[in-house]
């Protein structure tokens, strides 16, 4: 039997691997973004005022079937405030009630962060915008699919876990983008990477068993 059986494994991992991290379905039809922002305008998401419902369904509908990445800015509030449970502690441990339900959920539709950072210095360079309010950290989350944002939005394990996020963010903002530079390699090159050095290891270790 030839030692290149042992690459059989690691293909079909990839392929898994795949079959979670890529968007499969195409862009979104219009009949969906119907259908979801009926459903996202009827939950109480929508009623808070903190989102433009008319910039998610044009970016719904403006679909390419291609995953995008969320910048986020965050002004976490500094020392103690009162969580929705009612309880005083530091506003990162309030947070921690939000994305505790966020990232798992995010990762399960194919998304994770990108990149987290926190601020360490002023704006160096700023005219035309508001003074710096005092950012904490940025984010920069990957997701799959616009399809898979809107069905994170209407996730109804979310519905008591954005007070946390309100509790402890005074202010944030968000935008989605699509790198057009990108020196670190993501999941699906670094997955590939460690399947095929698991994979060249195993051959070797055969070969070597075999002489």
């Amino acid at each position: 039997m030839t030692s290149f059986v042992v690459w059989i494994p690691a293909v079909i991992a990839y392929g898994a691997f795949l079959a979670w991290y890529v968007n499969w379905r195409g862009p979104l039809r219009p009949s969906e973004v119907a259908s979801l922002m009926a459903r996202i305008e009827a939950g109480a998401s929508s009623k808070d005022g903190r989102n433009d419902l008319n910039a998610f369904r044009q970016f719904l509908e403006a679909d390419d079937g291609r995953e995008f990445f969320m910048l986020n800015l965050v002004r976490v509030a500094p020392g103690e405030v009162q969580g929705p449970d009612g309880k005083v502690r530091p506003a990162r441990e309030v947070l921690e009630g939000y994305t505790r339900h966020f990232l798992p959920a995010l990762f399960a539709r194919g998304g994770h962060p990108a990149l987290a950072a926190r601020k360490i210095g002023p704006y160096f360079d700023a005219w035309g915008v508001p003074p710096d309010p005092g950012w904490s950290l940025i984010g920069y989350m990957r997701y799959r699919s616009r399809r898979d944002l809107a069905w994170l939005v209407m996730d109804p394990r979310f519905g008591g876990a954005h007070d946390y996020k309100f509790a402890a963010m005074p202010q944030t903002f968000s935008f989605p983008t699509r790198p057009q530079i990108m020196m670190l390699a993501g999941p699906s090159v670094v997955v590939a990477l460690c399947l095929a050095l698991l994979a060249l290891s195993a051959q070797c270790a055969w070969l070597m068993m075999a002489g």
